[in-house]
């Protein structure tokens, strides 16, 4: 299984150096995708780690004060990155059409996106599910098949991160099978809440590929029992 260990916003020089330590002490045979503060990306130099941005500017190297272009990224060894977040979306308004333009930029730099998509509450509530999953796909669309298919896509429902919540399994299964439907061989992962507690339950799915982890990504110590169950 792919995990990715979204750090967002969190830890300290002195903390992070003592994290990732412990990271790269643990044994697993999943293959992990450290996203960590942009600061601490040249940082991350290790044979069993594979490096992912949380972020990308969208434009191209040039006169663009405080954007990070990808180019840059790849330059440091980053191979994934995360686009659409809804914390993106939310705090830094954030549309599918820009989205899309960083999902290119990504591409062109061989840089594999990570797309996240997800309803909020008030949606789920409304039956509102598979239109904001079509929706948010449509940054998908113009791509040529071949670059279409080396996207991940990340199914993490708004509601869900940071709550401690989690929809049902068959929930889950049920937009991403709609998906799947859609876009046949692209990678699916589940983020939201997952965590140790509840890993037993979310690996009977039939169609999660890997996860998305935000808070549970800090603990090595909880992430570690996450890694043995998944």
């Amino acid at each position: 299984m792919k995990i990715v260990l979204n750090h967002k916003c969190n830890l300290k020089k002195e903390e992070f150096l003592s994290y990732f330590r412990k990271l790269n002490e643990m044994k697993t045979n999943h293959e992990m995708v450290l996203c960590p503060s942009f600061i601490y990306l040249s940082m991350c130099d290790s044979s069993k780690l594979l490096l992912g941005s949380q972020d990308v500017g969208s434009y191209d190297c040039g006169a663009h004060t405080g954007d990070i272009a990808a180019a840059q990224l790849k330059s440091i060894g980053v191979d994934y990155a995360i686009v659409g977040h809804s914390e993106r979306r939310l705090n830094h308004n954030e549309d599918d059409g820009l989205i899309c333009e960083k999902i290119n930029l990504l591409l062109k730099d061989e840089i594999v996106p990570i797309l996240c998509i997800g309803e909020t509450k008030e949606e789920r509530a409304q039956g509102q599910i598979h239109r904001k999953i079509e929706r948010q796909l449509q940054a998908l669309n113009g791509l040529e098949q071949r670059k279409r298919d080396k996207i991940i896509i990340a199914y993490e429902p708004v509601w869900a991160i940071g709550t401690g919540e989690i929809p049902e399994v068959f929930e889950i299964d049920e937009v991403l099978a709609y998906i799947r439907e859609k876009y046949p061989k692209n990678i699916l992962l589940y983020g939201g809440s997952a965590n140790e507690k509840n890993i037993c339950n979310l690996k009977t799915s039939k169609y999660i590929e890997g996860y998305l982890l935000g808070g549970l990504s800090l603990s090595p110590e909880k992430l570690q029992i996450f890694l043995e169950l998944c």
